[in-house]
């Protein structure tokens, strides 16, 4: 089964983008800030990521360079989730090796369907 880490510190984001997922087959780690997300990441190897930019301690964009700095996780897929919608924040997610970039509020069923779609291409 495919595993994705849900990292937002909004529980109720957290938790819809969870069951949404959950719901289209997948399994979820969800976690509330960028160290658990991190530390997740590097002991439960998940294929994709969806990361909240701002969060406490380490923002998402942190992670994701972290994650594509280590040789264990720089393969995986991963996808900015954030409110920050100014052309250098989308430049700054690609700039730290996002694969996509999603803005709130945001469509469950899009993030869903952008998700299969990275995954498909990966399996291809």
């Amino acid at each position: 089964m495919t595993v994705v880490l849900v990292a937002d510190d909004d529980a109720d984001i957290r938790d819809l983008v969870a069951f949404k997922l959950e719901q289209a087959g997948l399994e979820v780690i969800s976690v509330e800030d960028g160290q658990a997300a991190l530390e997740q990441a590097r002991s439960r190897q998940p294929t994709l990521a969806v990361l909240d930019v701002s969060m406490p301690g380490l923002s998402g964009i942190d992670v994701c360079r972290m994650l594509r700095a280590d040789p264990a996780t720089a393969g995986m897929l991963i996808i900015m989730l954030t409110a920050r919608v100014q052309e250098q924040d989308v430049e700054g997610g690609f700039s730290a090796g996002a694969d996509d970039y999603v803005t709130k509020p945001f469509s469950p069923r899009e993030l869903v369907s952008r998700i299969q779609a990275l995954l498909s291409r990966t399996r291809a």
